[in-house]
């Protein structure tokens, strides 16, 4: 029976472009190297060898995870790579090992170091940390812990849809990286597990985080000293200490935060809403040019809060003045309820105040049956539209 021409010419078409792209990418299955989706075999190898095999390729190339638990000891994923486009798509879960020791040393489970157009898109990274947890809450004889995934010297970066799932620490680490998104991101994990943040950034640019969801035992997402150019939007933390800038001025002689928007979030019922926190102690940092807009407190504790006196254990920095420079932060649309009746703090350094602090049409109140109330201690500000409790300024 003849193929009508117009299916023929439709066939045809379809054969050129799967054979072209096929030519134009290598792809790769964890199965095919011999990782096993079955909760115990070591899969570590087997990832490590796909990853060799996308890094070494000429053409871009793809890293697939079929369903299934994969254990995984601890992987690192090394560039330069010979090309700068690998997709790794996951459609099952990442494993960590359940005795917290074989990791609990090491700075990450899963680390990928001076690649280039890397993106990874599904899956769950189960940390299984609530063994370290429980070490930590009831012990001092315990390992730091490692972060669950950590991108460093990197850049190009996307990360869409995964979950990562009770990490030993901070769930994902974006260290000296430059272009990284971050969408769709979920991260669970108990009110009260130590040392959990959500989302760490330090020393990057331009990194965007996008549509999350972070449930967590410390900051949802914290921004430490060196980063530049980052827009966080559409977050739900819950619980967690909320998004925090800093700790800074830890050190002497630190990079500075500057070009920070927080836009469209909801806290709720955590320890902190948006929180600038830096040491008691000497340091050339500092903080400018941030916005907070568009924020929904529930029941948080700390909404609106600058710490310029953050001193744990009252060691190295008692009766010291903060050196970080805090300027031109706009807190712009932010509403709610607070659970206490403080519920705008600005506690600025002595010796360098915080200047061009603006807030405009803020109403929090308490959920104490109280008045809400606003301090202030060495700030400098501006107040417009409506301003609920009545700025301290």
């Amino acid at each position: 029976m003849a193929i009508p021409r117009t299916s023929l010419v439709l066939f045809l078409v379809s054969m050129f472009f799967d054979s072209t792209f096929a030519a134009s990418s290598s792809s790769y299955n964890v199965i095919s190297f011999g990782a096993k989706p079955d909760n115990q075999s070591d899969s570590t190898q087997a990832f490590q060898a796909a990853w060799a095999k996308a890094c070494a390729s000429t053409k871009s190339a793809s890293i697939y995870v079929p369903r299934g638990r994969y254990y995984l000891r601890s992987v690192t994923f090394n560039g330069p790579c010979k090309n700068n486009a690998i997709s790794m798509r996951i459609d099952g879960s990442l494993v960590a090992p359940s005795d917290f020791r074989v990791i609990g040393n090491l700075v990450a489970w899963i680390m990928f170091r001076h690649v280039n157009g890397v993106t990874i898109a599904g899956g769950i990274l189960d940390g299984q940390g609530t063994g370290l947890w429980d070490c930590k809450n009831s012990t001092k004889d315990c390992p730091n812990g490692a972060t669950t995934l950590e991108f460093s010297n990197s850049k190009n970066i996307a990360i869409t849809g995964l979950t990562s799932l009770n990490s030993q620490m901070f769930h994902v680490v974006v260290n000296d990286c430059q272009n990284l998104k971050i969408k769709g991101l979920k991260i669970i994990a108990s009110g009260d597990s130590p040392n959990t943040d959500g989302i760490h950034v330090e020393q990057s640019s331009n990194v965007t985080i996008l549509n999350s969801h972070i449930s967590t035992g410390d900051d949802c997402i914290s921004i430490g000293p060196g980063t530049f150019n980052m827009w966080i939007e559409n977050i739900v933390c819950k619980p967690g200490h909320g998004i925090s800038i800093g700790s800074l001025g830890k050190n002497l002689e630190e990079a500075g935060v500057r070009n920070i928007t927080v836009k469209k979030a909801l806290f709720s019922h955590t320890q902190n809403g948006v929180r600038i926190k830096t040491w008691g102690r000497p340091s050339n940092g500092f903080a400018t040019n941030i916005l907070f807009q568009k924020i929904v407190m529930d029941n948080v504790k700390n909404p609106i809060i600058i710490d310029q006196n953050y001193c744990p254990n009252h060691k190295d920095c008692s009766s010291q003045a903060s050196g970080v420079q805090i300027s031109n932060v706009t807190y712009q649309d932010i509403h709610g309820t607070s659970a206490t009746q403080i519920a705008v703090k600005f506690d600025c350094s002595p010796t360098n105040p915080c200047v061009q602090i603006r807030l405009e049409d803020i109403n929090l109140t308490s959920r104490k049956n109280q008045t809400a109330q606003a301090v202030c201690s060495h700030v400098e500000g501006i107040a417009t539209g409506l301003v609920e409790p009545t700025s301290c300024f």
